[in-house]
């Protein structure tokens, strides 16, 4: 937003006046330079400041409705025009006299007019010998101009050959090229896949996310919690870029994961679906580009790096149903409400993760929401799991979920993923004949790690057992009655959300 001072333009500078010769005193008496008034200083207003909030989790959209509405709150600076004070004395051009406005056009009568008014000859000197020196050097010199300024002229007629020697500069810097490795190439490639996505329920509320082609048969991977106002019997449609728009139907949609899959109805021939990356390689440092529509504001790119991998997460749209729980992907890139379901892209262009949720400071900001914008963490669903998961979906509509058949606290904790002493609906805590009870694991043990990683609760053992795909073999490490133990286990299966 611009601050710059608005008032009325300044007008350019005159010319230097004429110098005057050596003279007597003029008879009008001048007017004092000291006693000139000039004209005060207008006072500056003062900026508003604001203050900061704390964090809370929450998902990256979409996008309330009224985003994408026109119009909002305006907001801006203007600063006031300052004149300039006085010069120092003898300065040029002497002060004003009162009532006469600077760069006056025309002569202010009397003595101390502004600058442009008319100028009085000074009566002359008697002549003597310095003085008739100094007229003789001056005429030298206008001669000498005029003269060279005559040969300039003729030298100048006389090699006219009716050509033009006058040079002008290009109407054009010539081609622009970016390169595919740039992020204006890489989001010239990315941008055509990547579509605005609306969603609306039967009783009119929804709001707006993002995602991306994912095969030419017009399948679209996005965020569950994009779509799932429009899962039962509300509207859905996808925007691209271009503008061209076509209504989608839910295909399948994974809570837990927080994926889904739509698919666009009358899908386009020429669909190109985003190349899709290894989220297992993605090093910290890595550079990122996040797509997406924030506010509602579409095709969006903002840029960033990776800040941390297997970043434990646990998040909700706020509608009080059951958490998403993944191990994440870092990420500074800007990312807000309405940037769900997007791309996260390498800097090749390839797809690590979904954007999905950030952290955010409490108590909103914009618009009086609960939602407010990015505070440079947010966190994306490696691309591996997405795939898995998008994979299932669109060939059976449900998710299938890896488990290890025990419940584990949710509470938050340092020590570890304790095994609770009772399950949920009064179920088995440890499922008999499943993957923990075959490896021997019991209620109140708490388990440490999985595999090489660090577990310090429930939700960041669940995160880390969604990473792996049913019947993977993994290593447990817990403790039970002060001692460390390790077992083998080989990963079960949950189909479905409930």
């Amino acid at each position: 937003m611009s601050t710059e001072n608005e008032g009325t333009a300044v007008p350019p500078a005159p010319s230097a006046p004429p110098v005057p010769v050596d003279a007597p005193a003029a008879s009008t008496p001048q007017a004092s330079e000291a006693g000139a008034p000039t004209t005060p200083i207008p006072p500056v207003p003062p900026h508003a400041s604001g203050g900061a909030q704390g964090p809370e989790l929450v998902h990256a959209g979409p996008a309330p409705a009224y985003a994408s509405a026109e119009g909002g709150a305006q907001q801006g600076a203007s600063g006031a025009p300052q004149h300039p004070g006085p010069g120092p004395e003898g300065a040029w051009p002497p002060p004003q006299s009162p009532g006469t406005p600077l760069y006056a056009d025309g002569g202010a009568g009397g003595a101390g007019g502004a600058w442009g008014s008319g100028y009085q000859q000074p009566a002359p000197k008697p002549k003597n010998g310095r003085g008739g020196l100094v007229a003789a050097v001056l005429v030298a010199a206008l001669v000498a101009g005029g003269l060279g300024g005559g040969l300039g002229y003729t030298l100048a007629k006389d090699n006219d050959n009716g050509s033009s020697t006058t040079l002008s500069a290009s109407d054009s810097g010539g081609s622009v090229k970016r390169d595919a490795g740039t992020v204006a190439g890489v989001a010239q490639k990315a941008l055509p896949s990547t579509v605005t996505i609306e969603a609306e329920s039967t009783s009119g509320e929804g709001g707006t996310g993002t995602g991306f082609v994912f095969d030419t048969q017009g399948h679209i991977v996005t965020n569950n919690h994009v779509v799932a106002d429009a899962v039962d019997g509300g509207k859905l449609s996808a925007t691209f870029p271009n503008g061209k728009k076509y209504d989608a139907e839910v295909v399948g949609h994974a809570q837990g994961y927080d994926v889904a899959v739509i698919k666009l109805k009358n899908a386009p021939s020429d669909l190109k679906p985003l190349t899709l990356g290894n989220s297992d390689q993605v090093a910290v440092g890595d550079s990122t580009i996040a797509i997406g529509a924030p506010f509602g504001l579409s095709n969006t790119v903002t840029t960033g790096i990776i800040s941390a991998k297997d970043r434990p997460v646990a998040s909700s749209d706020g509608s009080g149903s059951n958490a998403s729980y993944m191990s994440a992907l870092q990420t500074d890139a800007s990312i807000n409400p309405g940037n769900s379901g997007g791309p996260l892209l390498d800097a090749q262009g390839n797809v690590i993760g979904i954007n999905s949720a950030i952290q955010s400071t409490s108590g909103g900001g914009l618009g009086g929401t609960s939602q407010s914008g990015s505070i440079g963490l947010g966190f994306a669903i490696p691309i591996n799991q997405a795939k898995y998961v998008a994979q299932q979906l669109i060939q059976t509509g449900k998710p299938v979920y890896a488990k290890i058949g025990a419940s584990v606290s949710l509470e938050d904790s340092t020590g570890g993923a304790k095994i609770t002493t009772e399950g949920a609906g009064g179920s088995d805590p440890v499922e008999a004949g499943g993957p923990a009870a075959k490896a021997g694991l019991k209620p109140g043990d708490v388990i440490t790690k999985l595999d090489d990683h660090v577990i310090d609760s429930g939700p960041t053992l669940i995160g880390e057992i969604w990473t792996h795909k049913p019947s993977d073999k993994v290593k447990i490490t817990y403790e039970r009655s002060g001692k460390t133990r390790t077992v083998d286990l080989t990963l079960g299966a949950r189909t479905g959300d409930s």
